[in-house]
């Protein structure tokens, strides 16, 4: 038994570090890479990181067009995930603690909404964006960003507004408390860890996005991060280590962010996994 049991944990860890061979080798080659030079890269090929130069780094941070683009990426996100965080909560807390008529179809409306492809809406929002003269704006992104992390940020609420008790609001409101007062002081801070999930995952997402940001803000200004690193390849050169340095510089916000917010992540999933 003991011999059997050695055996299965080795065979657990050897798993273990394969997947992670496999998940951590392609961000390894991309840092690797973005502290070499194109022609070293070709002539010198190698996994290991050798003459490393910051060439790279320092033409992304003094390329205009880079600062440009990182400005609008941080600016949609933030104001995205703040908006949407504010109305998945509304939303949420209506389709789960407040009872009317037609609660259930709503919320049926929000899960197939939150289940619809983008791509899917592709050409509806892009025409709707065109007529509303919305298209090369930041805020006219924002608004189609909006809406769909407005439903799956809803759609993953719900689960931790059912785990509260609804006697909570109820002895709030006995208190003399509104219900925006019930909601703020006694609710919110039951599902932070939720909260601070989905705030996670929406901003992840914006700050991701390519397709619509590719083709609803074409215009160098209001380029976002992913959008202007494929415009770093041209039909004459494809600068692989610039790529690779700007796509190193644009992974540092999401990767803090997790790390500072994986405790919450963490609980987040385990409370909103106790309930259906």
């Amino acid at each position: 038994m003991p011999t059997k049991s050695k055996k299965s944990k080795f065979g657990l860890y050897l798993a273990v570090v394969v997947v992670l061979i496999f998940v951590l080798f392609p961000v390894y080659y991309m840092v690797s890479v973005s502290f070499r030079t194109q022609s070293s890269m070709f002539m010198n090929p190698s996994f290991l990181p050798v003459d490393l130069v910051l060439k790279n780094y320092r033409a992304a941070m003094e390329s205009e067009q880079f600062r440009i683009s990182l400005r609008n990426s941080l600016l949609i996100a933030s104001v995205t995930t703040t908006v949407g965080l504010c109305f998945s909560i509304i939303a949420a807390y209506s389709l789960t603690i407040l009872k009317y008529r037609g609660r259930d179809t709503l919320g049926r409306l929000i899960i197939v909404a939150f289940l619809t492809p983008g791509a899917l809406l592709f050409i509806p929002l892009a025409v709707i964006a065109a007529r509303l003269n919305i298209s090369d704006t930041l805020h006219g992104l924002m608004i189609v960003y909006l809406s769909f992390v407005v439903p799956l940020g809803t759609y993953l609420l719900i689960g931790f507004f059912r785990n509260l008790v609804g006697e909570l609001e109820e002895a709030a409101r006995i208190d003399g408390a509104s219900r925006l007062q019930a909601l703020w002081y006694i609710l919110l801070p039951l599902i932070a860890p939720g909260i601070a999930s989905v705030g996670i995952l929406t901003f992840t997402a914006c700050w991701n996005e390519y397709l619509y940001a590719l083709v609803l803000n074409p215009d160098p200004a209001v380029r976002t991060l992913p959008v202007a690193i494929t415009f770093l390849q041209t039909a004459d050169e494809t600068p692989i280590s610039l790529i690779m340095a700007y796509s190193t510089i644009a992974a540092v916000p999401i990767l803090i962010l997790f790390f500072v917010g994986q405790r919450f992540i963490v609980e987040g999933l385990q409370t909103g996994a106790v309930k259906g």
